[in-house]
């Protein structure tokens, strides 16, 4: 009975740390059946999102230090659309006027919403690390991730030597998480993969739902490549250094106070 309850707590968590993904996903599942009028679906889209987090903000369920973590998520997530739309990753098929070079600007909050489901379970359930690596191996190993999802066009794929160096940079990194008065403790990486699966069976659904399309879905949706994985593997991973060094930092600076 004990676990049952803990589970359901566990569950609980996780679901309020989903509001803004399932919000994205429901705008968009009703964008595709439900009609805007005078306005294009992409910038209903945008205008919806921007007023889901406005309320989310507004109610406590973000806060402003949250908000800004999104911020930078939602500027990183547009910059890398920008450049794969621009070199035939993907595109947005639908007219819109908050499109910048053929992106849609509510693409960012995809991106943003993975860093706010970091910041709300990491809230919600107390997390913490043990076994850190500290700033200088994660920053550079986030930003060696991050240049190659650019740089794979011209040189080279590095994925699979950069996955090999998140186990070892991390082999020794736990996180540390709380379901009412009972601690629990899992690898980081294996949270990376965990976390990188259900980003992918998300991507499925946004793309079955037109939030964007790759190049051999235009005729007919079908699933989007196991590849893929892989890519949001590396992804959350930028998003749990940048979301863990502002959690540091953070609680560094309330120790020193």
């Amino acid at each position: 009975m004990k676990s049952i309850i803990q589970l359901l707590h566990f569950g609980y968590h996780q679901a309020m740390s989903c509001i803004f993904p399932v919000a994205i996903f429901g705008t968009l599942a009703l964008s595709t059946v439900i009609p805007f009028p005078s306005i294009y679906r992409y910038d209903a889209i945008l205008l919806i999102l921007l007023a889901v987090q406005y309320l989310m903000f507004r109610s406590g369920l973000e806060t402003l230090d949250e908000i800004k973590v999104i911020c930078v998520f939602h500027l990183i997530g547009l910059l890398l659309e920008i450049y794969k739309v621009h070199m035939g990753s993907w595109s947005y098929p639908e007219p819109a006027y908050s499109k910048i070079l053929g992106v849609p600007l509510y693409s960012g909050f995809m991106y943003a919403s993975v860093a706010s489901f970091m910041c709300q379970i990491w809230r919600r359930l107390r997390m913490d690390m043990t076994g850190w690596p500290g700033l200088l191996p994660s920053a550079l190993l986030g930003g060696a991730i991050y240049l190659n999802f650019f740089t794979h066009h011209f040189i080279p794929d590095f994925r699979w030597w950069l996955t090999a160096l998140v186990f070892v940079v991390f082999w020794k990194t736990w996180i540390i998480y709380r379901v009412r008065s009972v601690t629990y403790r899992m690898p980081l990486s294996l949270a990376f993969i965990i976390v990188g699966f259900f980003i992918w069976l998300a991507e499925n659904i946004s793309t079955f739902l037109g939030a964007w399309k790759y190049p051999d879905q235009h005729e007919s949706w079908h699933l989007v490549s196991f590849s893929k994985i892989s890519s949001w593997f590396l992804l959350v991973i930028i998003s749990v250094i940048i979301v863990a060094q502002l959690k540091y930092v953070k609680a560094k600076r309330s120790v020193q106070s």
